[in-house]
């Protein structure tokens, strides 16, 4: 039998490496996130949020909300008008659920918020399958963040419909308001997704997404109880 002949590698390799944690301090000088104050974390992150939606009421070539996303501001958006639109329950509607009350036929809570986020999940996936290039929490971020229009347009119906009693010249001015935030959303979308989609492909990727803030303007000039 052959011998076999064992060799010492001792030195040959390093084993050396880096775990640091991120957002560490990599110095004892060095002040970290997981060091500073808490009120310094919450100014922060509100501070990135409201710059993001200056970023959509005045939409312009800029890749912040694709490199810095967060979804703070859509869970905020989507939380704000799932309260705002949900149906209210009181005895002088004639419209009864199942459990016998009554409702004024408005969305419920879990139904705007379904709508919110299965809709820009779905939007997102098409753009993937259609081989955009940004991930997709970078894509719902946009696409959440963009739904800021829409809902000042809500702000202002909510008011027009409690301080007047409604008629044709209100409805016409509560339709051009979620016009404009249906435009203004449209448009800021497609400003920042719009270059993230390949040639020949835009069309099909944007026809989602204008279907996806249509059904939202739809929920709120549908909306007419104050």
């Amino acid at each position: 039998m052959a011998d076999v002949e064992f060799h010492s590698e001792e030195g040959s390799g390093s084993l050396e490496g880096d775990i640091s944690v991120p957002g560490a301090a990599r110095t004892d000088d060095e002040l970290s996130t997981l060091d500073e104050p808490v009120r310094e974390t919450i100014m922060r992150d509100v501070k990135a949020v409201g710059f993001k939606f200056y970023h959509v009421l005045y939409p312009k070539k800029s890749q912040m909300l694709l490199k810095q996303w967060d979804l703070w501001g859509p869970l905020i958006l989507c939380t704000f008008m799932a309260m705002m639109l949900q149906g209210s329950t009181d005895e002088g509607n004639d419209r009864k659920t199942n459990d016998g009350k009554t409702n004024d036929g408005g969305p419920q809570f879990a139904e705007v918020f379904v709508i919110y986020w299965v809709g820009a999940s779905v939007v997102t996936l098409n753009s993937k399958l259609l081989g955009g290039s940004i991930s997709f929490f970078q894509s719902v971020c946009v696409l959440g963040y963009c739904v800021c229009p829409l809902a000042i347009s809500l702000i202002v119906c909510r008011i027009i419909l409690a301080a007047a009693t409604q008629n044709i010249a209100l409805f016409v001015i509560r339709f051009l308001f979620v016009a404009a935030g249906f435009a203004w959303s449209t448009f800021a979308s497609t400003a920042f997704l719009g270059d993230s989609q390949p040639r020949g492909r835009k069309i099909l990727a944007m026809y989602p997404l204008f279907l996806f803030y249509f059904v939202i303007s739809w929920l709120i000039i549908s909306h007419t109880h104050s």
